[in-house]
């Protein structure tokens, strides 16, 4: 889920902060520019987790600021392709569900990674599995919900990353035609994305095979009570 990125940059330490150690006062700058912001093929930035390198501070002409170029390593959030993660419902709608792990909100796990049979329920806004059902998917709607095992809002899931999806949101140049400028239009994409599957056994809500584990436990203890 977490690995060290490499990364470069130049750092302008303060001088209310040149009483303290140098090192110390780079971490708080690089973390003030790079926690929690996405960079693009590398992943979301969590914390520096130390310098490797650090090169003599420069004063630039008019700042008074001491600069240093610093190579140092960023812990990123970026799970591994089959992975398996915990989060949480935030919501669900006829395209499938958002999660959430607290920190990270764009996780999407699409109808189609689903287990089937599947549907939506538009009164109760949540996915539902009908496990060993022979109806067909028009009438899924029409089960006993009792019978319907509810992906519900809030609730802890087991997935499995499938793929993950960056998105560079920089304007470009400007657009022109016939010498008018174009108006861009707004992206309300986000940077980055992970597409999850829970089409496979074990995944899903984990009060499911919680609650299949005791049942199962309860089936062996009366067979033993039944051989003594």
């Amino acid at each position: 889920m977490f690995n060290l990125a490499i990364l470069k940059d130049k750092v302008a330490v303060h001088p209310s902060d040149f009483g303290g150690p140098p090192e110390q006062a780079i971490i708080a700058e690089l973390n003030k520019k790079y926690a929690n912001r996405i960079l693009h093929d590398v992943g979301l930035c969590i914390c520096v987790f130390d310098i490797t390198e650090a090169g003599e501070g420069k004063v630039r002409y008019g700042d008074g600021f001491l600069w240093y170029k610093v190579v140092f390593r960023m812990v990123i959030f970026r799970p591994f392709q089959s992975e398996v993660l915990l989060a949480k419902v935030m919501s669900s709608d006829h395209n499938g569900i958002r999660l959430s792990l607290g920190f990270f909100d764009d996780i999407y796990v699409p109808v189609p990674y689903l287990p089937l049979p599947n549907a939506f329920d538009p009164n109760e806004r949540a996915h539902f599995w009908l496990p060993n059902s022979e109806l067909k998917q028009n009438e899924l709607l029409d089960s006993p919900t009792v019978e319907r095992m509810w992906i519900d809002k809030g609730e802890v899931v087991r997935v499995r990353v499938e793929a993950d999806e960056f998105y560079d949101d920089e304007p470009g140049p400007v657009k022109m035609a016939d010498g008018v400028q174009v108006v861009r239009e707004v992206q309300s994409r986000a940077p980055f994305t992970i597409t999850a599957s829970m089409a496979e056994q074990g995944l899903g809500p984990t009060s499911w095979w919680s609650a299949a584990q005791i049942a199962e436990d309860g089936a062996e203890d009366d067979a033993a009570m039944d051989e003594g």
